[in-house]
């Protein structure tokens, strides 16, 4: 009897569920899930007799003929691109004489090996050597300039030390109209003014403090005369600063020593004004 049972209980174990392959009813979730059943999508489910658009061909694309165009030349330049970095990736490198690598000329190199230490000896040594050489004078000529005796281009806006510039019969050009002094953002310049005897207006004083001068061009800008200027002469510096504090026979002084170079200035910046 007990085989009997066990037997049975065993046959009933052995049978596939009922509900194996069915799926779980959403009521059934519900009783155990506080979660609400969703959609597959936030749309929510799709419309009866939803389907999907069929692929589209190149000839019915609604793609203009302007963005094509863009495309196919982007891709062009792309390719450009590459073929120039292969290019010069591929290409032997050159000799120091101007002509190709020979085989020849290719030696194993070894770091820290005696020939190394030779080598770097040798490139030390050659602007003393040979200083016509192509590596020596490449090297010399890129970035290399003997100052003070050699000195770079300098703009002709170039706004360096201030100067009071005089007509050609030495008759001075300020007429001591303040608008320098009023313009000045770091308020440097000091006018005093009287009126002579024609009737004309003249500076009795005019101080420059070029402590606080910025540099920034308002005050030969706002000039209606061109009386003040800023030279090219960037090499005034002085040990003690009163050498610093400019008056009106400094200022003066240094218009008769740089007239030419700021006429000179003035002539090649003025198509540009």
């Amino acid at each position: 009897m007990a085989s009997t049972k066990s037997v049975a209980r065993l046959l009933a174990y052995s049978r596939p569920s009922p509900f194996a392959l069915r799926p779980t009813p959403i009521g059934s979730i519900a009783n155990f899930s506080s979660s609400v059943a969703r959609a597959a999508t936030p749309a929510g489910p799709p419309q009866p007799g939803f389907r999907l658009p069929p692929p589209q061909k190149w000839d019915q694309s609604s793609e203009s003929a302007l963005d094509k165009a863009t495309k196919y030349f982007l891709m062009a330049e792309l390719m450009r691109g590459m073929y120039v970095v292969l290019e010069q990736f591929f290409r032997p490198p050159p000799n120091l004489d101007g002509g190709p690598l020979k085989p020849d000329h290719i030696l194993p190199l070894h770091t820290y090996s005696p020939s190394i230490e030779l080598w770097l000896l040798s490139l030390r040594e050659l602007p003393l050597v040979d200083p016509n050489h192509p590596l020596t004078r490449r090297a010399l000529d890129s970035y290399t300039i003997m100052y003070p005796f050699e000195k770079g281009p300098i703009s002709p806006r170039f706004r360096g030390e201030h100067a009071l510039r005089r007509y050609p019969t030495g008759e001075e050009r300020c007429i001591a109209c303040k608008l320098c002094e009023a313009i000045c953002p770091a308020q440097a310049i000091t006018i005093e003014a009287e009126e002579r005897e024609d009737g004309s207006r003249r500076t009795t004083r005019y101080d420059i403090d070029m402590t606080k001068c910025i540099y920034c061009g308002y005050c030969q800008e706002s000039c209606p005369v061109d009386a003040i200027v800023e030279t090219s002469n960037a090499e005034y510096a002085t040990e003690t600063r009163e050498e610093l504090l400019y008056n009106k026979e400094k200022l003066l002084a240094n218009g008769d020593k740089w007239e030419p170079e700021i006429a000179a200035a003035a002539r090649a910046d003025a198509p540009y004004r």
